[in-house]
């Protein structure tokens, strides 16, 4: 090899080992900030049911897959808010049926926007 090629060959050596590495994706793409305050039924609950809940416990298939416990609408979702069983289920607490079943768990900032939904009365809002 010619010595006028060498510096070529250590830049190209010094690009290739200094290129590659594992970013990990959470680092260079945090997450948004969770913000729970201020959680509304339309706004936040109802897309997050619609979204992990409703494909089990929608008006059409709750009777077969999910004991008959609808969610597809406020009023369906208020007694199980309100009697804590909602709240219970997501969080995966003791004596409540996990949910979703044979799923991963919700996100805790969803946990949490659920949470304060309930804990400010459950409104239709």
């Amino acid at each position: 090899m010619r010595k006028k090629n060498l510096p070529f060959l250590f830049i190209g050596l010094v690009a290739l080992f200094t290129g590659c590495f594992y970013d990990k994706e959470e680092i260079l793409y945090p997450a948004p900030p969770c913000n729970p305050a201020g959680s509304t039924y339309s706004l936040t609950v109802s897309p997050i049911i619609s979204a992990r809940c409703i494909s089990c416990h929608g008006s059409a298939v709750a009777v077969v897959n999910a004991a008959g416990i609808v969610l597809d609408n406020y009023n369906s979702v208020k007694p199980y808010a309100t009697n804590g069983k909602l709240v219970g289920a997501i969080n995966h607490a003791s004596g409540y049926q996990p949910m979703p079943k044979n799923s991963t768990k919700l996100s805790s900032c969803d946990i949490a926007k659920i949470t304060d939904w309930v804990n400010n009365g459950a409104l239709n809002n």
